[in-house]
């Protein structure tokens, strides 16, 4: 194979790390859109079975993240040290992982234990996988370059990439009608996972990261040479770069500001469908104009980041995260004070809150680069911490994805969800009234009270003017 420089002049760079953008956004956004309505309405998991696969999921999502991280920035594995084989290798297993999901593993039956352990499964190795794939491309958007301008070009790549791969959501939607036809859908995700896999296999052999070829040091004085006493020595140096990694009062910043993306992300893409077949009537938005809404909600994203490109040049990422943040708070204050009854302007202000938590979002690897920037610099290491940087921060925000669905669902079920969730039998008319009535106020005031926690968070961030300033280190 012969390996293609990697000067960030040469555009091959941002296209091979693109790539893996494109493969994991055409499977990750199906997975999160669909899972849920899937085992809810289609395989009748159990309320009580849904809640206990979420916190192992929660679980585990959580914890895994800093355990992969720690592994790509420390093995001596190349599979696992060298950022592009981890894509590599990972990739086909990451795709398969994602079609878990799709094919029951019998008839279920309404309160099948065995539903609860396919959800379990599914949720587990599809993370699991994400996680080792993604946290290597996102050590590589650190590791491609230090430069500002650079680094807005490898956005500018991936969110052409995503743009292309979240349109996988409206032709899904388009193939299956919406998944009414299950066997169409399932044909879909196959083909989906083939492609996703060819993608993301291509970053694999075509990108690297800067530190590839540098020789690693130990950060602790002593590890590399001792064989007894290997696994102290590893838990010790884990404690302490973890520490170092905690201390960091921007990270900390962060952290909480992008727990709260992380839930409303979920919350989004796990309900929009179900809430928008009871709030809207089929006769006020037919289903083929909601398929091209929930199309609209993974693909205007990139294409806002896109848009938005000379304002990154020159006001940078703080001040356009945080007008995001004002800006969702502004929107729902106004959707909650025009009603439940303006079809058309509540279909808009869906998509307008999915397209803007999403399109801030695709900007917050360019905090995290910063910060991990500075922590190479404060520490003089070797190379950066770059997979534990953003594990750790996953340790912390991927939580999120389960407490969304299990609150949300808890709230609806309170208010007869599981009883009513077929909106096309014959109901309880006022039973079904209130619950919709709950349905507008948690599409309203969950993001209005979440945008105003993060403006909290965000507005003390101290790293606000990276894109006026010099690079930190010299890219080599």
């Amino acid at each position: 194979m012969v390996r293609q420089s990697m000067n960030f002049g040469i555009n091959h760079a941002a296209f091979a790390y693109a790539m893996t953008t494109l493969g994991s956004a055409m499977i990750n956004n199906i997975f999160s859109f669909y899972y849920v309505k899937l085992f809810l309405n289609k395989y009748n998991i159990a309320e009580g079975a849904f809640h206990q696969s979420q916190v192992v999921y929660m679980v585990w999502n959580a914890v895994n993240d800093p355990l992969f991280g720690y592994l790509q920035d420390n093995s001596r594995v190349p599979c696992c040290s060298q950022r592009r084989l981890s894509i590599l290798y990972g990739a086909p297993l990451y795709s398969l992982a994602f079609l878990i999901a799709w094919f029951p593993w019998r008839a279920y039956s309404p309160d099948d234990w065995l539903n609860g352990l396919h959800l379990t499964v599914a949720l587990c190795a599809f993370d699991a996988l994400l996680t080792f794939v993604l946290l290597a491309q996102c050590a590589l958007f650190a590791e491609i370059s230090s430069h500002h301008q650079n680094r807005l070009r490898l956005i500018k790549y991936s969110q052409v990439a995503s743009l292309i791969g979240s349109s996988s959501v409206l032709f899904c939607g388009m193939v299956s009608t919406n998944m009414e036809n299950f066997k169409a859908f399932q044909a879909f995700t196959v083909l989906i996972a083939v492609i996703s896999c060819i993608c993301m296999m291509y970053t694999g052999m075509y990108s690297e990261s800067r530190f590839d070829n540098k020789i690693i040091e130990s950060d602790v004085q002593g590890c590399a040479n001792q064989v007894a006493g290997k696994t102290a020595c590893s838990i010790s140096m884990l404690k302490s770069l973890t520490w170092q990694i905690l201390t960091n009062k921007d990270f900390q910043l962060f952290v909480m500001m992008n727990f709260f993306q992380v839930f409303m992300l979920a919350f989004f893409n796990n309900f929009t469908m179900i809430f928008t077949e009871h709030l809207i009537p089929p006769d006020a938005l037919p289903s083929l104009a909601k398929s091209f809404m929930y199309g609209a909600g993974f693909i205007l994203p990139q294409l806002l980041v896109l848009s938005s490109q000379s304002l990154l040049h020159s006001i940078g990422y703080y001040r356009i995260i945080l007008f995001t943040f004002i800006f969702e708070a502004g929107m729902a204050a106004l959707m909650l004070a025009l009603g439940p009854q303006r079809y058309y302007f509540l279909a808009f202000f869906v998509t307008i809150n999915m397209v803007i938590i999403q399109a801030a979002f695709s900007l917050f690897g360019l905090p995290l680069a910063d910060i991990i920037d500075i922590d190479l610099q404060k520490y003089k290491r070797s190379s950066p911490l770059s997979s534990m940087v953003f594990g750790t921060n996953a340790l912390f925000t991927k939580p999120a994805q389960s407490l969304a669905p299990m609150i949300v669902l808890n709230i609806l079920n309170h208010f007869g969800y599981e009883e009513l969730k077929d909106v096309a039998l014959e109901s309880n008319q006022s039973a079904l009234e209130s619950l919709h009535s709950v349905m507008f106020y948690l599409v309203c005031l969950v993001p209005m009270c979440v945008a105003v926690l993060q403006v909290l968070a965000w507005r003390p961030f101290s790293i606000r003017n990276s894109h006026t300033v010099d690079p930190k280190y010299i890219d080599t």
